[in-house]
């Protein structure tokens, strides 16, 4: 449908972008789409497991629904297409995904530390502090719920040992979060070197 390839060009774009912004490396990270309903029926596009971003086509993104049966496409999906079904489902706000490994959020997540409300944009687009999920293997129920737990009604939440998730009404909110959230990284273990951290009151 034509739709639909408009979003999963979205999803093989954004995916691209993520991958040429060293916010993932190799075949790393995930990016899904909310689709309109078929009827009941929820469905999204994904980047499918285990492939490089540079070398796929648009119809190289799978379709799924949200019981993560196959639509369109011959490619298995995410292996962390769980995590995206459950948000989705928990946030009828959220319409896009995207995982990353991006390397200071990543620092955050092995330090184990939450990233308090530091600066403006963060509090004005992720929507205050990011939390931290704890760990829990890709996949599983335990991450989905440690996720939602550390999400909230916010747009970043950073994965313990693992990366972080941004999300968003549209793809580039979506896109936006994420490097937000690399950005705020960042910043707070610049800080923290310093030995001082003024919060934003």
């Amino acid at each position: 449908m034509n739709h639909w390839r408009e979003a999963k060009k979205n999803v093989l774009e954004a995916a691209r972008k993520m991958s040429e912004k060293g916010l993932v490396v190799g075949t790393s990270g995930n990016i899904s789409i909310r689709l309109p309903n078929q009827g009941e029926r929820q469905l999204m596009a994904i980047t499918p497991t285990s492939r490089h971003y540079d070398t796929l086509r648009i119809n190289d993104i799978p379709i799924i629904d949200f019981d993560g049966k196959s639509v369109e496409g011959t490619l298995p999906p995410s292996i962390e297409t769980p995590l995206h079904v459950g948000i989705y489902r928990a946030r009828k706000d959220v319409n896009a995904i995207i995982h990353t490994h991006s390397v200071f959020a990543s620092a955050a997540a092995v330090a184990g530390i939450d990233i308090p409300v530091i600066l403006e944009d963060q509090a004005l687009i992720l929507g205050g502090e990011i939390k931290l999920a704890g760990y829990a293997l890709s996949g599983t129920p335990e991450q989905l719920t440690n996720v939602l737990g550390a999400l909230g009604n916010r747009n970043a939440v950073i994965l313990a040992n693992h990366g972080a998730v941004g999300t968003g009404r549209t793809m580039r909110d979506a896109f936006t979060a994420c490097e937000l959230i690399e950005k705020t990284a960042r910043v707070y273990l610049l800080a923290l070197a310093t030995g001082k951290v003024n919060r934003l009151p």
